[in-house]
């Protein structure tokens, strides 16, 4: 008889760990991210973000748009010829409040390396992320989805 209680005990234990762990990964930028192109808004890549230390950084993992060059021929840095997935593009950003700023993003497509601050949107649903050179109201604003 004292087998189905404990059994729902555990069950309970672990339902309610799930959920404490399913709404942390919504209060960080770390996790799986869908980006989009800037000039059709479709579906690019899938970078994933993740924290060391404080430090913010994302490694795409996987290409979306079937014209992406595979390589980053268009890189001026260490980057160039590099296949893309497996590729740092974003690093150094940190939590400050509740965004993250101080990092630099690369955009494969054009070998650009921007300065970035990115803001969670719909309770970490989504992700804005600001590129720019310089200050940031020279630039421009990505929208990217949590991946699930």
């Amino acid at each position: 008889m004292k087998k189905p209680l404990f059994f729902v005990f555990v069950a309970s234990i672990l339902t309610l760990g799930v959920n404490v762990i399913s709404s942390q990964t919504t209060d960080s930028i770390a996790g799986s991210w869908k980006t989009f192109d800037d000039d059709t808004n479709q579906p690019a890549a899938i970078v994933l973000i993740t924290e060391k230390n404080g430090l913010f950084s994302g490694v795409v993992t996987k290409l979306l748009d079937p014209s992406a060059l595979p390589t980053c021929e268009k890189c001026s840095d260490y980057r160039k010829g590099k296949a893309v997935i497996g590729m740092e593009i974003l690093s150094g950003l940190k939590k400050t409040g509740d965004s993250y700023s101080g990092g630099h993003i690369l955009d494969p497509d054009d070998g650009e390396i921007y300065r970035a601050e990115m803001k969670l949107k719909e309770q970490g649903a989504k992700l804005d992320l600001r590129a720019y050179i310089g200050i940031p109201l020279l630039g421009r604003t990505q929208t990217w989805i949590r991946e699930r």
